[in-house]
């Protein structure tokens, strides 16, 4: 609950969160939850959905927009002078000049949203001073709840999670997407695609990046690969790995993911055969 205290005129205010890991958790949960409730109200009744494509391959909806004005609202309330970069509005005007940033996927998966296909998640990554300090990824049809904080390890609906111990590629099931959005790179990518298919017990690809990474997080998904991503789409994610005991860099096995948006994450056993296959695909 938010506290109040009684000011020098009498009335009362409203005393700021503590922007603490654990505050500022407690804020993206309840954040992610708002952004949870509308998705779930249209998902069965989709009939009031608007769809636009922002570019090829690239939807925006105004469930989109309202989940997005819904986070940004509950962080504004206990967080005014925070940053904020999200998908769809982008930076906010204080940005540059706060030490938090909150980055926001506010409808990660919105393709399978719109087709009906019960994938979907609200993603929120909190940076301090540029490191990734607190992440949720929140999937309100199953009502799953991954969340982490720095330092303090990664959580599945209260319960701690770990991702898995395998340790050559041959039993693995990894997670990955097509570049639909970055063509020009298909060709590169198949050739990965099809040596780290060989070697691999199998591949998925289920359109939410977000919850790609929470799943290896929770040891569901043995590793995930991808190409061109934005920093909405893994910010809280890539925490989370980390926190489960996992190790996250780009295709060149380097911590560049944030510049590059290449991203490839497992445990620290897989993440060395994963990385060899994507390096020999050239």
């Amino acid at each position: 609950m938010e506290a109040t205290s009684k000011d020098t005129r009498g009335s009362f205010a409203a005393k700021k969160t503590p922007a603490t890991p654990k505050g500022l958790l407690n804020i993206a949960v309840r954040a992610a939850r708002a952004a949870g409730e509308i998705i779930n109200r249209n998902f069965e009744d989709r009939d009031h959905i608007t769809v636009q494509e922002k570019a090829k391959d690239d939807l925006v909806t105004n469930v989109d927009r309202e989940c997005e004005n819904a986070i940004k609202g509950v962080i504004s309330r206990y967080y005014p002078e925070h940053g904020i970069l999200a998908e769809e509005s982008g930076s906010s005007k204080n940005t540059a000049d706060s030490d938090y940033l909150w980055v926001i996927d506010p409808l990660d998966g919105t393709t399978n949203f719109c087709k009906g296909i019960p994938h979907i998640a609200v993603s929120i990554g909190v940076k301090i001073k540029g490191i990734t300090s607190v992440g949720v990824v929140y999937d309100p049809i199953r009502n799953e709840l991954f969340t982490a904080t720095k330092g303090e390890g990664a959580i599945l609906n209260n319960r701690k999670i770990r991702v898995s111990n395998i340790k050559g590629l041959d039993t693995g099931i990894f997670a990955t997407a097509f570049p639909c959005r970055n063509r020009e790179h298909l060709e590169h990518y198949q050739k990965i695609l099809a040596r780290v298919f060989s070697r691999c017990a199998d591949i998925r690809r289920a359109g939410t990046a977000s919850l790609d990474l929470a799943y290896v997080a929770a040891g569901r998904m043995d590793g995930y690969f991808e190409l061109c991503l934005k920093p909405w789409d893994f910010c809280a994610g890539e925490l989370l790995v980390r926190e489960a005991g996992g190790v996250v860099t780009d295709f060149e096995g380097k911590p560049d993911y944030a510049k590059n948006g290449n991203i490839v994450a497992a445990n620290p056993y897989a993440i060395q055969n994963l990385l060899r296959e994507i390096k020999a695909a050239g």
